[in-house]
């Protein structure tokens, strides 16, 4: 029982990783809080953990600072303290992202890499990515990781938790294969957890990320079954990662397993990346 009596805070956790993630620590011990903007899905989850009574789960749109504000005042109330946060919930796609564009002149290119011809067509990302495409990625992706643990923080520093933080990236913010601004507002995650990570040491509170290799989640149910067959052909391993194999680098990273661990990024990416 690796987060006995942990109180823990799960992002996405309605699907995915963060079900995935919600799950297991429940099954370590810790009070999970389970958050989605989808809050039937993270109440379906919470019906199905051993220790429901224990958990609480919550509708929050993590890119809204007020309504984060209130998700973690709704946990300072009932548990007056959290020792873990997972930054999980993100999104792939929004409209006016050009990803459509993206996707079919990707498929196009790698048909004339294959026929042997010179490439005639470019994928050309950002020239389709539009404003509005941008800052909806930036706002779900980067500012809900920020507005979390900037709440998160407050709290374990009012409850003097040693607590730990731990935000899902990706192996696009590492590799640079992907669409633009998921790669780019992955990276900049990855920035923030190392500043965060020596800023927040000295109080005891660590900082990691994991970047998750092609995993079976709804968001890569987004691409096409050509492109997740090109992926899973790429990783050494020889499969697609499952939501329960990252989640188990989340429990390390929680829990006390990793107490020398603050600043990092593990690649669970079943080798597709090895540093």
């Amino acid at each position: 029982m690796r987060l006995a009596d942990k109180v823990t805070l799960v992002t996405g956790a309605g699907s995915g990783i963060g079900r995935a993630t919600a799950e297991l620590f429940a099954a370590e011990g810790a009070r999970v809080v389970l958050a989605d903007i989808d809050e039937a899905a993270a109440r379906r989850v919470l019906d199905g953990l051993p220790n429901a009574s224990e958990c609480l789960a919550m509708g929050c749109d993590i890119a809204d600072g007020a309504a984060v504000e209130r998700l973690f005042a709704a946990v300072e109330r009932r548990y007056g303290r959290l020792d873990v946060l997972v930054n999980n919930a993100g999104i792939g796609q929004v409209p006016g992202d050009g990803f459509e564009h993206y996707q079919q002149r990707l498929a196009e290119r790698g048909a004339q890499l294959a026929a042997g011809q010179t490439p005639e067509v470019f994928t050309d990302m950002i020239v389709d990515l539009t404003d509005a495409g941008w800052r909806r990625l930036l706002a779900i992706n980067l500012d809900g990781a920020f507005y979390c643990s900037r709440a998160s923080v407050r709290l374990m520093i009012a409850s003097a938790s040693r607590g730990a933080i731990v935000n899902i990236a990706s192996l696009s913010a590492l590799s640079g294969e992907g669409p633009l601004a998921y790669c780019a507002i992955k990276a900049a995650l990855l920035g923030m957890t190392k500043c965060l990570a020596r800023d927040l040491g000295p109080r005891g509170i660590r900082v990691n990320a994991v970047c998750p290799g092609p995993t079976r989640t709804p968001l890569m149910q987004s691409i096409s079954l050509e492109w997740q067959q090109a992926l899973e052909r790429a990783i050494p391993l020889g499969h697609m990662l499952e939501p329960e194999e990252i989640a188990r680098t989340c429990l390390f990273l929680a829990s006390d397993d990793s107490s020398a661990f603050t600043g990092q990024t593990l690649s669970a990416s079943g080798g597709m990346l090895m540093l």
